[in-house]
């Protein structure tokens, strides 16, 4: 699985493998989607955190999520017997491949959706060039081909 990085589609194995001996943070969960052909779009689990709570940072080729929760009064008034939300400060990074850019990010129950979009610049784009042929240039190779096949069938 390609973990904290976006976009490279090509690099996948390479990335999987050194991810593997990375010690990587677990907290907070996330997903990588890809959602169409140049579309992603990251999810984190980030429960109780609002959006005042979290910042997104992009700086390079570097998405950067930060959580840093304010303690609230009512924390403070009450007593836990257990406490299993994990509210605890985070910063998240993810690496990503060139061209891709953060479009927009969304809290929703619990969960924080940042979409992303691959957009190559016009002059990066595969394009296609038209071959010219003409007329004169066929009848010139077959002449050309016909001479060799007769200089071989003498010579043999």
């Amino acid at each position: 699985m390609l973990r904290a990085t976006v976009g490279f589609d090509r690099m996948m194995d390479l990335m999987d493998n050194v991810s593997r001996y990375e010690e990587t943070p677990s907290y907070p969960p996330y997903n990588i989607e890809k959602r169409g052909e140049d579309d992603y779009r990251i999810t984190m689990a980030v429960a109780g955190f609002s959006d005042e709570d979290l910042s997104i940072t992009v700086q390079e080729n570097a998405l950067v999520v930060e959580g840093r929760k304010e303690k609230d009064s009512e924390e403070q008034e009450g007593t836990y017997l257990h406490r299993g939300i994990a509210e605890r400060a985070f910063q998240r990074s993810f690496r990503l491949a060139d061209h891709i850019k953060v479009t927009g990010a969304n809290l929703e129950n619990g969960l924080l959706h940042i979409e992303l979009v691959r957009e190559i610049p016009e002059a990066m784009k595969p394009r296609s060039i038209q071959i010219e042929s003409s007329d004169s240039s066929k009848s010139q190779k077959s002449i050309e081909g016909q001479s060799e096949n007769k200089v071989t069938s003498k010579a043999a």
